[in-house]
């Protein structure tokens, strides 16, 4: 088993995709649905997607139905062939800066040409399988970007509001804003004023009424709104203008300098892939936070996304749209309106096809100050202060000022190359940047690290270490989180030397939490080394489970004493160092998602069986009950015996797993206090729980002339194990009795299965679906050295 991702945990991975609900079975021809689902989801979407699209082809200076097309093809083409179901692609807020820029420099039909060159770029870097590398991007990074992109938008958008017309850049739009304050156009003022107050007060209408009007998304109301208002009081303001269909304008032959044309496709190509794959993240956080069994499945597949992306984007500009990547608001809608499948996605993009076919006379009704003001919402929007303050507090603000400035004031491109190389200069900083003290309190020589332990230290680490006095006593603090092989040997020599020489080291993580103990007996800094050096093979943080006794002396040297923690504290501190960095990112994950077993597990609370070792599982797989003699009190026993009952009914109910295994062991000691202790005399606790036990007893003696439960191959040792076995067939009759369970197992949704495990033999056995009750044997195969699983049927009880 893998420390960090169990391998059944991947198989499982792999297993859902393979049955999502937005895929068929491979080779199977399945009856085409679409559930009613993803039908209202789209709806939802649309109606959001359409007027953000005019909005973003109107701050681009993009004819406004390249918008139009661009939301269309997100939804058919992104929708259909990219690798996360539930992300929505079309026209975003995130490239308006750098579209506006290409229609400026190039013009539209080489704006479309460069946009069909970033789809084919992202076609070929999905083949390449480099999705993932997008994410090493810092956050800091690309929050900045989006951060300047936002405000370059909101500036602009300004001027339309105000009646005015936007300048080229940032600065232009600042220094030709207090001549636009001076000449106001009083109707589209007004126009985009009600359009922010209903954007902005439709979803904090309170109670019931609120709840229900909310089902209509707040953009598609405030430009309803102000299109109404306009028409009713006969307002004169521009509004939108869709020319023929006839008269689009689709892709040219790319016209410019080379040199500027390949920066063109690389920025476009960096922008859509890096928002989409993130977004394509952020959605599955949304997913996994919703715990839908319809949509449980769906996780995105991010180089298939990626090409979905490329694919969508070739079409798009080759049809005389915009550029295409995932849109946070649409998706984020989709997941809310309860879509489960890919259907919503493309849903959404056949009704922009219907809107724009049919409802041209309804969209040119809109005016361009209503469009303006939803634009330049999102684009504030895109400030995020959640974001602001994740990143001061991991000290990134540097990284995100830098990006945003730059991207505000030179560009999309040059800002993130800016903000890239201030986010490494930082981490180099950092990682340069240790601060060594020694400082002598109570005869006790204290050397701190802290910061990066790397051979750039080295030396003045030297130095503080050969301030400790032969035979003294020292510790030393290391505060950080790396460090390198060079500075491991210079700590470990003087380590080694110093404990030669008589003296003692304690070496400490931080806020001084043991890490080691080098003393006479005990385990050096090297902890798969004993102080003569020999070597442990078992001490190694990828061992899937290791024996306890690496971890700390075979005997305790003659009058030495070791306190009575030694050992939990030894083992949290092999635990931290050893193993924490390879989980830490898989508990983080299950952190945030919460925990979805597949299976209770119910065994015995003997302190040999270790589920995780015979079951090759990991944190998150089971759901583990343990208790002496792995008993199921019957439905109905005292409230004192509430517990397991209780456990039951969590997992089948609460966590919907979808087996349970109760597994006996050899050597049981409640067994054998059942076969031996005497009916009668004082209830203790253990007696007063055991009486759970009696059915397992009477199961046995009445099966003794008919044959009793055997293992493959051989009858049981003894009258011991031979309860043993029995005594897991008895408690599947039990789980059979409860109310959740039955119910569940008449669906056809929960398995119960028998498991054994010998602990002498290391031998597990599985219950199967016989005349008798056998239990198989699980054996290695003698070819290729892995499992050989014999299938559990359903059990017999």
């Amino acid at each position: 088993m893998s420390a960090c991702v169990p391998t059944h945990a991947t198989d499982s991975a792999h297993a859902s995709r393979d049955h999502e609900p937005h895929a068929p079975p491979p080779g199977k021809f399945r009856k085409f649905r679409i559930a009613g689902a993803d039908v209202s989801a789209s709806i939802a979407v649309f109606l959001i997607a359409l007027p953000l699209s005019l909005g973003i082809a109107l701050a681009t200076g993009a004819p406004l139905q390249a918008g139009l097309v661009a939301a269309a093809v997100g939804g058919l083409v992104a929708g259909w062939v990219g690798g996360s179901p539930l992300q929505v692609s079309g026209p975003a807020a995130g490239l308006t800066v750098v579209t506006a820029d290409l229609i400026q420099q190039y013009g539209w039909r080489t704006t479309c040409a460069i946009t069909v060159l970033a789809g084919l770029c992202q076609l070929g870097l999905g083949c390449l399988h480099v999705a993932r590398t997008a994410l090493a991007v810092s956050p800091a990074v690309v929050h900045g970007m989006l951060a300047g992109i936002g405000v370059t938008i909101a500036v602009a958008q300004l001027h339309i509001v105000l009646g005015g017309t936007p300048q080229s850049s940032v600065v232009d739009n600042l220094r030709g804003l207090p001549a636009q304050l001076a000449d106001l156009h009083p109707a589209a003022l007004s126009i985009s004023l009600l359009t922010l107050a209903v954007l902005l007060l439709w979803p904090r209408i309170p109670g019931r009424t609120g709840k229900a009007l909310r089902v209509v998304p707040a953009p598609l109301v405030c430009v309803a709104a102000a299109t109404a208002v306009a028409v009713v009081a006969g307002l004169s303001v521009a509004k939108v203008d869709l020319p023929s269909w006839r008269s689009h304008a689709l892709l040219g032959m790319p016209e410019g300098p080379a040199l500027g044309l390949v920066a063109a496709v690389l920025t476009v190509t960096l922008v859509c892939s890096v928002q989409s794959l993130l977004g394509a993240v952020a959605v599955d956080k949304l997913v996994s936070a919703r715990r839908d069994p319809r949509a449980g499945g769906i996780r995105s597949d991010l180089d298939r996304e990626l090409l979905g992306q490329g694919a969508a984007n070739a079409v798009s500009g080759a049809l005389g749209g915009l550029p295409v990547a995932g849109v946070a608001v649409r998706s984020v809608a989709n997941v809310r309106a309860g879509a489960v499948s890919r259907n919503s996605t493309m849903l959404h993009g056949v009704w922009v096809v219907v809107a724009a076919l049919l409802l041209v006379p309804l969209l040119e009704l809109i005016p361009l100050a209503a469009l303006a003001a939803l634009v330049m919402a999102v684009g504030i929007q895109m400030v995020n202060l959640n974001h602001i303050r994740t990143i001061t507090r991991h000290r990134e603000i540097l990284v995100y000022t830098t990006t945003t400035l730059g991207v505000v004031l030179l560009g999309v491109l040059e800002g993130v190359a800016i903000g890239v190389a201030v986010a490494v200069a930082v981490a180099l900083h950092r990682l340069a940047r240790t601060r060594i003290t020694h400082t002598e309190e109570d005869g006790v020589h204290h050397v701190r690290v802290r910061g990066q332990l790397t051979f750039l230290a080295v030396p003045r680490l030297s130095r503080a270490l050969h301030l400790v006095p032969h035979g003294a006593s020292a510790i030393i603090e290391l505060d950080g989180s790396f460090m390198d092989h060079a500075a491991y040997e210079a700590l470990q020599c003087w380590q080694d030397a110093h404990t030669a020489q008589g003296g003692t080291v304690e070496v400490t993580g931080r806020a001084g939490t043991r890490m080691a103990e080098p003393a006479k007996g005990y385990p050096s800094l090297d902890r798969g080394r004993e102080p003569g050096g020999a070597s442990h093979s078992c001490c190694r943080p990828w061992t899937a489970w290791r024996n306890h006794h690496c971890d700390r002396p075979q005997e305790v040297p003659q009058g030495e004493t070791r306190p009575s923690g030694h050992q939990l504290a030894s083992g949290i501190s092999a635990f931290q160092r050893n193993t924490a960095p390879h989980v830490r990112g898989e508990l983080a994950r299950l952190a945030r998602e919460g925990q979805q077993p597949s299976q209770l597990f119910l065994t015995c609370a003997d302190s040999r069986l270790v589920t995780s070792m015979i079951t090759s599982s990991g944190p998150g797989d089971l759901f583990v009950v343990r208790n002496v003699g792995n008993l199921v009190p019957l439905p109905g026993a005292e409230s004192g015996d509430d517990s397991v009952a209780a456990a039951i009914e969590y997992a089948v109910d609460v966590l919907q797993v979808r087996s349970i295994t109760v597994c006996g062991h050899s050597g049981c000691g409640a067994m054998q206090a059942l076969l031996t202790t005497p009916p009668g005399g004082a209830q203790t606790p253990l007696k007063r729980w055991l009486r759970h036990g009696v059915p397992s007893l009477e199961r046995m003696a009445a099966h003794e002339k008919e044959g009793w439960a055997r293992l493959a191959g051989r009858a049981p040792a003894d009258a011991v194990e031979q309860l043993c076995l029995t005594n897991v067939v008895q408690q599947l009759t039990h789980l059979r009795g409860h109310e959740s369970v039955a119910r569940r197992v008449a669906e056809g949704s929960l398995e119960l299965h028998g498991m054994y495990f010998h602990v002498g033999e290391a031998q597990a056995y599985l219950l199967t679906d016989s005349p008798d009750d056998v239990f198989d044997q699980v054996t290695p195969s003698p070819h290729q050295g892995e499992p050989r699983e014999e299938p559990p049927g359903r059990v017999k009880v």
